[in-house]
């Protein structure tokens, strides 16, 4: 009787998926006892393809922008081309509009927030690379033994990562733009008063200029060298670059063509308001360093102390999620630092 069983016994282990023998007993809620290996090796094939990829996609792009202008110095492409494509591109832009956009026109889609972050990269594989990110950290986490209602929670994370590069880096082209908008509007004036014309002048600083603000000049000038008004190429510049002081010079050049009047005094005075705007908005910067140091420190420090109690004392965190008061707790504590934050950032966001 007792070969029997042991033999029994040895034909179950048989059967039991490579890696997972023992596990029956302790085997956890949400583990992967019975993942094989070839299923393993597969997934960390899909891990490490879309990390790579996104890493191209973020830092391939100045290699690309290299050689589009080697090519464009050696002949292989003509302006000609590149005006053809902006006329193209132009053109489905104002065609295409979608419900959504339709319904909340003044929320950035991921098409416009791509062409203001000027990202390499077309809707569909951004939206592929976070997926994938999405469940990679998801069945890391999964594999990793962690308990499957936060399994979700690496997936949520490595999800965003794409959206916040894409946020930042939208973000500083914005902030470098304004920076050098006050010289440009003058390097116009300048060229105004030499002679030339309002489309020689945004001709001149698409020359002279560095990017992103010689791209977006340089992108009117050839709209409207192609038959679009200046007009429409100068508004549609202000739908790429959501900025309070190009709208200032788009308005000041559109009342001065219906109206008259000397056009290079006018961007010399919005030049020298936007100075004092920055100069200005330093200060006030520098005036309320403390408190938005003091929100960052009051809105992390919670999640760092959870984080930390989770690691040490696992049993005594976990009725936050278990018992119904803890629930309520964390509910309360959630909308109180939401709150919280949005009084924090009223406070210490000043326009000037």
């Amino acid at each position: 009787m007792t070969t029997t069983t042991s033999t029994l016994r040895g034909e179950e282990d048989s059967l039991l998926p490579l890696g997972c023998e023992g596990e029956l007993t302790n085997a956890k809620p949400g583990g992967c006892a019975s993942m094989s290996p070839i299923l393993i090796y597969a997934l960390v094939f899909v891990g490490v393809s879309a990390v790579i990829g996104m890493l191209y996609f973020m830092f391939g792009e100045g290699q690309a922008k290299t050689s589009e202008r080697l090519d464009l110095l050696t002949g292989k492409k003509r302006k000609d081309d590149e005006a053809t494509t902006i006329l193209k591109k132009t053109a489905i832009e104002r065609d295409k509009k979608s419900l959504l956009e339709a319904i909340t026109p003044n929320v950035p889609t991921l098409q416009k927030l791509i062409v203001q972050a000027d990202a390499n990269i077309t809707p569909s594989s951004f939206m592929a690379i976070s997926v994938i990110l999405g469940v990679l950290g998801f069945t890391v986490s999964w594999l990793g033994g962690v308990k499957i209602y936060f399994a979700p929670l690496l997936g949520v994370v490595l999800a965003v990562v794409p959206f916040a590069w894409l946020l930042h880096k939208r973000s500083s082209r914005l902030k470098k733009f304004a920076s050098q908008l006050p010289e440009s509007l003058e390097l116009v004036a300048r060229a105004l008063r030499a002679g030339h014309s309002l489309a020689a002048g945004l001709h001149v600083v698409a020359e002279e200029m560095p990017a992103p603000i010689a791209d977006e000049f340089n992108r009117v000038y050839e709209e409207q060298n192609l038959g679009i008004p200046i007009d429409e190429a100068l508004k549609s510049m202000c739908e790429r670059v959501p900025n309070l002081d190009l709208r200032f010079f788009v308005t000041s050049v559109a009342i001065q063509r219906m109206t008259g009047g000397d056009l290079a005094e006018i961007l010399d005075k919005i030049g020298y308001v936007i100075r004092e705007r920055f100069r200005i908005l330093g200060q006030v910067q520098a005036l309320t360093a403390e408190g938005r140091l003091s929100g960052v420190v009051l809105m992390g420090l919670p999640f760092v102390l959870f984080l930390t109690m989770l690691h040490i004392k696992y049993d005594y965190v976990e009725k936050l999620w278990t018992h119904p008061l803890g629930v309520k707790m964390s509910v309360c504590a959630l909308i109180m630092q939401l709150v919280g934050a949005l009084v924090i950032r009223k406070i210490v966001n000043i326009k000037v």
